[in-house]
Formats: C-alpha cells, sequence, structure tokens
C-alpha cells in the first residue's frame, strides 16, 4: 500500500478535535494509539488498520510491523505479503477478495488482532463486509482491544451493516449450539438430579425447587418469577426441556396458575430485530476482558484459632477450596456514536435500576435510530 494511498484514506475518514478542528499528523497518531482516543473510535481503528499494511516484507525475518497469529505479541517481518485478505479489504479490492476468499482463511488476524470482517466494517467497504459474511466470517471474535465487528459497525452507525451482522451473530451461535448438542445431551443423560442440587442451591439461594429428571428430559419446579422493587414475587412456574424433541420445541415455560404455556424458541420476527438494533445504536458499547496474566491460587483456610485447609463436600465428592488472587477485569466502554440526548436517557435508566426500578413502569421508549452516514 503506497503511502499516497495511506494519506488519501487519512484525509477522507480523519477525526476531529474536541473543539471541532481537524486533527492533524501527530494528534491523529496520538488518537489512534490504544490510550489516545478515551474508547478508542472507529476513526482510531482505522489509522490501526492503515499501519498494520504500510510496513513492506522484510528479508531474512528482520523487523517489521504486523503478526500473522494476531495479537499484538505477533511475529516480526510480516507485511502485506502475509496478509493477502486484509490487504484487499483495505483496498477495497472485491474481485481480488472474492478470489483469495477460496484459497485463504478469513478468520486470520493482523497484528492488532483484527479480522478481515473487523477492517471492512470500520472502513466502511460494505461490498468487501458483505461478501466476507457470505462466506461465514466469524462475527463474535474480538480483537486486541476486545471490540467484535459488531462492536465496531455500531460505532461507525451504519444501521444496514448492524443488522446484517447482528443476523449472522445469531446464526452463527445457533450453529454452534447445534454442533455442541449431542455432546451436552450426553452428559446431560449421564448426570443425576442428585447432582443439579449443589448447582441450583448457588443460583436460586431464597427459592424452593423441586427437579424431577428422566434421562434427557428434566422439569423444574419453582416459586420465584421475578425480583422488583427488592422483593421476591412469588409465583408457580415449570421449566421442561424435552431433550428428545426438535430444538424448536424442546424448551417449554408453564405458568401453573394461569394455566397457560409459552414455547420457547429462536425464532424472531423483523420488528423484533429492528427494535434490537435500535437499541444496541442508542446504547454504549461494552467490552470485558479477563487477565490471567499474573493469576495465583493459595489453599482457602477454615478456623480462627487452629487454621487448616478449607474442605467442603460437593455432590458425591471432597472438595478442596481454592483463593484466586491477582485476577484482573478489564472494561472499557465506547460512546462516541451516541447524542446528548442518548445519554442522559441511558443514564436515567441506569438510576432507575440501580434503584430497584421496573423499566416497563418506566415507559423507557427506544427511538428510531438512522445511519450516522
Amino acid at each position: 500500500v503506497t503511502s499516497e494511498k495511506l494519506r488519501s484514506v487519512r484525509r477522507e475518514h480523519r477525526p476531529c478535535k474536541a473543539g471541532g478542528g481537524m486533527l492533524g499528523p501527530g494528534d491523529e497518531e496520538a488518537a489512534a494509539a490504544p490510550g489516545g482516543g478515551g474508547g478508542g473510535g472507529f476513526t482510531a481503528g482505522r489509522a490501526k488498520a492503515a499501519r498494520a499494511l504500510k510496513a513492506p516484507p522484510v528479508a531474512g525475518g528482520g523487523g517489521g510491523g504486523g503478526g500473522g497469529g494476531g495479537g499484538p505479541g505477533a511475529e516480526p517481518g510480516r507485511g502485506p505479503a502475509h496478509f493477502p485478505v486484509h490487504e484487499c479489504v483495505f483496498k477495497g479490492d472485491v474481485r481480488r477478495l472474492s478470489a483469495l476468499i477460496r484459497t485463504q482463511g478469513i478468520g486470520q488476524k493482523d497484528s492488532h488482532g483484527n479480522t478481515p470482517l473487523h477492517l471492512a466494517v470500520m472502513l466502511g467497504h460494505k461490498e468487501c463486509a458483505h461478501l466476507l459474511l457470505a462466506h461465514n466470517a466469524p462475527v463474535n471474535v474480538g480483537n486486541a482491544q476486545g471490540w467484535s465487528p459488531l462492536a465496531e459497525a455500531i460505532s461507525y452507525g451504519d444501521r444496514q451493516m448492524i443488522t446484517a451482522l447482528l443476523r449472522k451473530l445469531k446464526q452463527q451461535s445457533r450453529e454452534s449450539v447445534e454442533e455442541k448438542r449431542p455432546r451436552l445431551l450426553k452428559a446431560l443423560k449421564e448426570v443425576s438430579s442428585r447432582q443439579l442440587l449443589p448447582l441450583l442451591s448457588r443460583i436460586l439461594p431464597s427459592d424452593a425447587c423441586k427437579i424431577h429428571k428422566q434421562g434427557i428430559n428434566i422439569r423444574l419446579d419453582t416459586t420465584l418469577i421475578d425480583f422488583t422493587d427488592m422483593k421476591c414475587q412469588r409465583g408457580d412456574l415449570s421449566f421442561i426441556f424435552n431433550g428428545d424433541a426438535a430444538p424448536s420445541e424442546s424448551f417449554v415455560v408453564l405458568d401453573n396458575e394461569q394455566k397457560v404455556y409459552q414455547r420457547i424458541h429462536h425464532e424472531e420476527s423483523e420488528m423484533e430485530t429492528e427494535e434490537e438494533v435500535d437499541i444496541l445504536m442508542s446504547s454504549d458499547i461494552y467490552s470485558a476482558t479477563l487477565s490471567t496474566k499474573s493469576i495465583t491460587f493459595t489453599r482457602a483456610q477454615t478456623g480462627w484459632l487452629f487454621r487448616e485447609d478449607k474442605t467442603e463436600r460437593v455432590g458425591n465428592f471432597l472438595a478442596d477450596f481454592y483463593l484466586v488472587n491477582g485476577l484482573v477485569l478489564e472494561l472499557r466502554k465506547r460512546r462516541e456514536h451516541l447524542s446528548e440526548e442518548d445519554i442522559l436517557r441511558n443514564k436515567a435508566i441506569m438510576e432507575s435500576l440501580s434503584k430497584g426500578g421496573n423499566l416497563m413502569e418506566q415507559n423507557f421508549e427506544v427511538c428510531l435510530c438512522h445511519s450516522l452516514h
């Protein structure tokens, strides 16, 4: 990729300063740095995309930008030749991309952890993005900063692209569950109903549950149906899982007091999808990563004067307890796509939830969000 092309791309997508002026070359590099742009908006992602491809290959494996397997610690000496699909997406070369997709991996990450779909979304190359989605490019994958292609699409603000990514994400999630379903059913058949009690006692400590299990079929009777205003609402519900039935008919919820039932399935109407897109476009974007680099384990102790290692019986097993230290949770938030009205409304919703309020009673309405471009 020539420097002229890089400069033209940066001129077209150059971000603005907080005061309204255009960023200069030095400011733009600072905005693209991991800590320089706050949430690190889509313009920072474009600058990263440019830097990932501008370093030419170096003979003998010497220094250079980029990485083959993705991640910050990728091998040095890799340039555009090692990311041919990324280069096609960066240039917007749909014809060559269509030919490379048949032989190259479309899930490969560059030195910033971006897949070709990441780049297509961040640069606004819709034809490349739709071509990658048509070949089932992975959607639920994060880059080095933890952002998925869907998060980048929300930041960019293209409603059509958000809708396409959301539908593909749900399709891939269903396919993943269906692929694991035989193994899950086999494990469920080997688990006794008594072994489920420790798990339920942790999840529902203030509820009285009854479990009925036969093979891969389970029925769970519960009295806890809602929790609002710091109070429990009681009822009589039954959750029935029929492992022998088709996936669309395997899960049923019974309300024994109202004598009604509801079958849970994954089919959604066009209106439900559009409402979900509205919510995504008017909400903050979050990314949570769990760092285990400095993690350590120590035995948990019990007793006041005479300390000893803590053990407890879990099901039929005597388990040792350990304390986990050095676990770091990194939570990132982006809101460059939100208006002041969106920010104020989201703040009011969070304040209502923190006070134990009910969103249904607050009458919060989600407005139709149009594309930002």
